[in-house]
């Protein structure tokens, strides 16, 4: 029978909540006559009638009970995904997704794989590499300290770069330099002159003692010797280390195009910045090095192991395009490569020095090479020194008469905290400070564990890099590049 009248959704549910419990208790045939005389009355259709009246009490939600999935990947396949991900130096998901069939002929007989392990290890998304090894990652501090000063020669000679990057030919490149100074710039110093192609991401590092611009470009040109692909351009900053005579003369020399980019504007040299990060600062961190032994040391790792490994080896990822939606700009990526197999698939390299680098890399173990690099940084981390920082100056020696003479609520109060407490601060402070400065490679060990008080107060006047003049003078050249990103 229907009353005529719809009911609202609120008087639904007041009816349901009286109905309910009359429901419950009722026997079968009780039960058919509430349920008749709910669908007429709500208009419901009898199946979602019977399933609210069957459901829980009014007003209470559903406690879904989540069916437990099962572990796709043991604890086998995460123990070699870990020694891997510590071998490669820790790379994020997506490169370390991409490494893995790269790595495969040296997986294979480093830890025994057998068909199954082998599947799973190359069917793991870079999602469940992040959830697995979450627990593993460990968080660095980073401090950033600059120590270069602008140029001012030449600079109308050199022109500015405010284009973007767009270049489908190897040759093209940023370069720069990283002070390890430590926690004092005062005398001289080793510096690591960075340079990284735009095109492939082929990185190459030489260390020099001190700026000076006659060993700047020196080692360069040692850099141009090792490249795969002839040097066409470089792009540094505005510091007198690159704006010099010697730098202009040799680049015109040699043909090769020399711009800089536009002073305190360092995204203009992204792409070596980031590098400055991951193949400097990430591997040597934040020690003092001053002699030449130590930048023979830190030369023969920058030649040898370190370049094989993160150019033959470690794949990159690079920015392909950005779109805007909305109010968001989205980053489109190309899947990650090694720079050698981006230099291989470009016609403009070098055959002669990719036949030397094809074979040098059959006969390379990337597991092998990290090992040495770990021994190498070891030596490395022995050669460095440390400068107190300048002493501040000392407190004002109150005397009991002046004392007496202050107001009460400025005179000095002891403070009460545990003494137990302040050595572990002290204790866990020093320890986060010595894994910053010696990158993320350094691992704590016994004969570092004790640092002299000076690590943890830096130069009053240590800061972010000032790399850029203040003069924005020059020419401007516009070409049709566009910048990319490469991580």
């Amino acid at each position: 029978m229907e009353t005529g009248n719809r009911m609202s959704q609120a008087s639904k549910r007041e009816y349901l909540k009286r109905i309910y419990p009359r429901y419950q208790k009722a026997a079968g045939q009780e039960k058919r006559r509430i349920l008749d005389e709910f669908c007429v009355n709500c208009g419901y259709h009898r199946k979602h009638a019977i399933r609210l009246l069957n459901g829980p009490p009014p007003g209470e939600k559903r406690l879904r009970k989540r069916r437990p999935r099962k572990v796709t990947y043991g604890g086998r396949v995460i123990g070699i995904l870990r020694a891997i991900w510590e071998a490669a130096d820790y790379p994020w998901s997506a490169r370390l997704k991409a490494l893995l069939p790269e790595w495969l002929p040296w997986i294979r007989p480093r830890f025994s794989l057998g068909a199954k392990l082998e599947r799973q290890l190359l069917t793991i998304s870079a999602r469940s590499i992040d959830y697995r090894l979450r627990p593993h990652k460990g968080k660095l501090r980073r401090r950033l300290y600059g120590r270069t000063k602008p140029g001012t020669l030449l600079k109308h000679h050199i022109p500015l770069k405010t284009d973007h990057w767009d270049v489908q030919v190897p040759g093209f490149t940023e370069i720069d330099l990283v002070s390890h100074s430590g926690n004092c710039a005062t005398g001289e110093f080793c510096y690591s002159l960075n340079l990284t192609d735009i095109y492939t991401g082929w990185t190459e590092t030489r260390a020099v003692l001190g700026r000076g611009q006659e060993g700047v470009r020196q080692a360069l040109e040692e850099i141009r010797q090792a490249l795969p692909f002839p040097l066409r351009g470089i792009d540094s900053d505005n510091g007198s280390e690159f704006i010099n005579e010697h730098l202009w003369r040799y680049c015109q020399a040699q043909g090769i195009q020399f711009t800089r980019g536009r002073p305190y504007k360092k995204d203009d040299n992204a792409h070596i910045e980031q590098k400055n990060w991951t193949h400097v600062r990430r591997i040597l961190g934040y020690l003092r090095y001053d002699t030449e032994a130590a930048r023979e040391a830190i030369n023969d790792l920058y030649r040898g192991e370190l370049r094989r490994f993160q150019n033959l080896f470690l794949p990159s990822v690079k920015l392909a395009k950005k779109e805007r939606v909305g109010s968001r700009l989205r980053r489109r990526y190309e899947a990650p490569q090694t720079p050698w197999q981006r230099v291989m698939s470009s016609p403009q390299a070098d055959p002669e020095r990719l036949a030397a680098l094809r074979k040098e890399r059959v006969a390379l173990d990337p597991f092998e090479l990290s090992q040495r690099i770990q021994e190498k940084l070891e030596n490395v981390f022995r050669l460095s020194t440390e400068t107190r920082a300048p002493a501040p100056n000392p407190p004002e020696v109150r005397t009991e008469r002046n004392r007496s003479a202050l107001p009460t609520s400025t005179r000095h109060r002891p403070r009460c905290a545990p003494q137990r407490a302040r050595r572990r601060r002290k204790k866990v402070g020093r320890q986060a400070v010595e894994m910053t400065r010696r990158g993320k490679r350094g691992k704590l060990k016994n004969e570092f564990s004790t640092l002299p008080s000076a690590l943890g107060n830096p130069a009053p006047n240590a800061g972010f890099p000032h790399s850029h003049s203040p003069d924005d003078g020059g020419g401007v050249i516009r070409t049709s590049r566009s910048r990319t990103n490469l991580g």
